[in-house]
């Protein structure tokens, strides 16, 4: 760690790239990093895992050497505060004699406990808890979040509904052709369909991600396909595409 940290240092000081990035400018790569590591995972090739592992850690180094320069806090700090956190989280662990044996119901409400604790004196909504990110995680989440005080449809059929009522005032806002009524249906026909994912206990973004993983591989199989004819994709007809779409279902 010492030595990731000293060449995190040099490359600040002498790498005209790294010396132009702020906070800002890094975070979308954090977001993708994280994303890496997911994909990473879902292959499950422990190299590749590693690899990504390491990428993300670029990315909490290089802020914690930013802000370290400007003498908020440095890598240290980051790493004492989220294992103070871990600790002062999990007395059932660190505090045993105090507890009887918890089942992992019992750690999350224990979890949750605490955190409303720390959050004692501060202005607080329950949705604060949910952390900001991918779009449908925190869709996801704020949904659970309402469920659990009563604020929730009854089963998916009443969710399913909702949704069909959503999609038919999109369809009404693209018929006005109102940009800023469109975007507003759709975002509610997003949440909506989040919504049916979470009464039928889907992950909405594990989900997406699967759907993405099987276009991408897809959409390759059409490549691969149109070099073997010597031929560029953009050669392709549609109807030849969707051939070869249906060839690549079907492999």
């Amino acid at each position: 760690m010492d030595k990731l940290l000293a060449v995190m240092r040099e490359l600040r000081e002498k790498c005209p790239w790294d010396q132009q990035q702020t906070p800002q400018s890094l975070t979308p790569y954090a977001i993708e990093e994280a994303y890496e590591v997911e994909a990473a995972i879902r292959v499950g090739q422990p190299e590749e895992i590693r690899d990504e592992l390491g990428d993300l850690l670029l990315q909490v180094v290089f802020q914690a050497q930013m802000y370290s320069e400007q003498g908020a806090f440095d890598f240290n700090d980051v790493v004492d505060a989220i294992t103070e956190k871990l600790i002062r989280r999990h007395p059932h662990v660190f505090q045993a004699e105090n507890f009887s044996q918890l089942n992992s119901a019992d750690v999350m409400l224990l979890w949750k406990q605490i955190k409303q604790q720390e959050k004692q004196g501060k202005a607080y909504s329950r949705l604060d808890e949910i952390k900001h990110g991918p779009t449908l995680q925190q869709v996801e989440q704020i949904q659970k979040k309402a469920a659990q005080i009563g604020f929730d449809f009854a089963d998916v059929e009443s969710a399913y509904e909702k949704l069909n009522e959503e999609l038919a005032e999109l369809q009404q806002a693209i018929q006005k052709q109102n940009s800023d009524e469109i975007l507003d249906e759709f975002g509610d026909c997003l949440f909506s369909l989040v919504n049916v994912g979470r009464k039928l206990g889907l992950s909405s973004e594990m989900a997406l991600l699967s759907t993405i993983h099987k276009f991408r591989t897809r959409f390759a199989f059409i490549e691969d396909q149109a070099q073997q004819q010597n031929r560029k994709i953009e050669q392709l007809s549609l109807d030849e595409m969707d051939r070869l779409w249906e060839q690549a279902k079907n492999n």
